[in-house]
């Protein structure tokens, strides 16, 4: 008889309803038991004790332990099955099952199976799981991600409150008073170079302990990765190198290709002409924005628009003066042609006479 079908077998005795037969009536202590394994797995959740990770599966980051954690976890501190009531005396097996057929747990697998080059063995906490074809208790090589939500703290109750008041701070930054918008973008462009140079430092050591000594070591967390949690965040000293020392011939390879790298940057860095035009451009892009306000905005429209009032009025006047002077010039003309005529008919009255 193969394990599996084994393990299948003692999920079918796990009971369901506290050892209760589901033809007895419902009594109140049996409708007040439906939730007990729900409490307790909040309660084991909630427990710092049993050491967990964060992982991605299927597009979802989920909170996930090990088989032999639970075991170790639940021998040594018995007090947490307390809350089972009548199941507090069942197997870790048994228990683990029960939460597996309440939907409370799924065991999920690794995605990836095979060792990478140079590295000895398996990782211990995988970043990417699978859910398990067969969902039954393994304390060797289990991984079980809880799929309830867990309970909101009160600072993450009120930061939820608070984030919209920070998109509509974000928003409003235009109209803020001048002083302000310089505590922010100094504030703003102080992170931003704190991370790329903790990014750049970090590749740096890396780099240099790599080629030299030929050992793997991070320092400072990987603020990239997006399995990553806070208590990651602010981890300083690395982690246990696990895998095998590099070729001479890959670290050769790597430190050439830094100092071409670095050649390259150093012959298409821009001159001190170049930079100095940059950085006047960047400033008064800075200066724009620092310096706008609502009443600049405003009064800016009106001036553009009293000029161009000014402007169709000169250009009437202009049309009216046109006219005027060529109605003049015709008038002019007329009376020059009136008069011309007029001689004329006089001078040949006296040469007939």
């Amino acid at each position: 008889m193969t394990k599996s079908a084994t393990d299948k077998r003692r999920v079918r005795r796990v009971p369901q309803n506290g050892g209760r037969d589901p033809s007895d009536p419902p009594s109140k202590k049996t409708s007040s038991s439906k939730d007990v394994f729900q409490l307790f797995a909040e309660k084991v959740r909630d427990n710092k004790k049993l050491e967990s990770r964060w992982a991605i599966m299927q597009e979802t980051r989920v909170e996930y332990f090990r088989g032999k954690d639970i075991t170790v976890f639940l021998r040594n501190h018995p007090e947490v099955k307390q809350i089972l009531d009548s199941d507090k005396d069942l197997e870790v097996e048994d228990i683990v099952n029960t939460l597996l057929m309440k939907n409370l747990l799924v065991r999920c697998d690794r995605v990836v199976k095979t060792i990478r080059p140079g590295k000895k063995k398996l990782s211990s906490w995988p970043a990417h799981l699978q859910i398990h074809s067969e969902q039954v208790f393994s304390e060797n090589d289990g991984f079980f991600a809880w799929t309830f939500m867990k309970r909101r703290t009160l600072w993450q109750t009120i930061l939820s409150f608070l984030w919209p008041l920070v998109a509509l701070a974000v928003c409003l930054f235009p109209v803020y008073p001048y002083q302000c918008k310089i505590v922010v973008l100094y504030s703003c462009a102080g992170a931003l170079l704190f991370l790329v140079t903790l990014l750049l430092l970090r590749g740096a050591i890396f780099g240099f302990l790599y080629v030299v000594l030929g050992k793997r070591i991070w320092f400072f967390p990987n603020i990239n990765a997006e399995e990553t949690t806070f208590r990651e965040l602010i981890r300083f000293w690395p982690k246990k190198d696990e895998e095998e020392p590099p070729k001479w011939t890959s670290r050769l390879t790597y430190a050439v290709a830094a100092v071409l790298f670095i050649l390259l940057l150093r012959h298409h860095a821009p001159d001190e002409a170049a930079r100095a035009r940059y950085q006047k451009k960047v400033y008064n892009i800075i200066d724009d924005v620092l310096e706008w306000s609502p009443k600049l905005a405003l009064s800016g429209m009106m001036e553009k628009q009293h000029p161009v009032d000014n402007a169709t009025d000169i250009n009437y006047t202009q049309d009216e003066s046109q006219a005027a002077n060529a109605e003049e010039l015709t008038d002019d003309n007329v009376m020059v042609n009136i008069s011309s005529s007029g001689t004329d008919d006089h001078d040949a009255g006296e040469v007939e006479t």
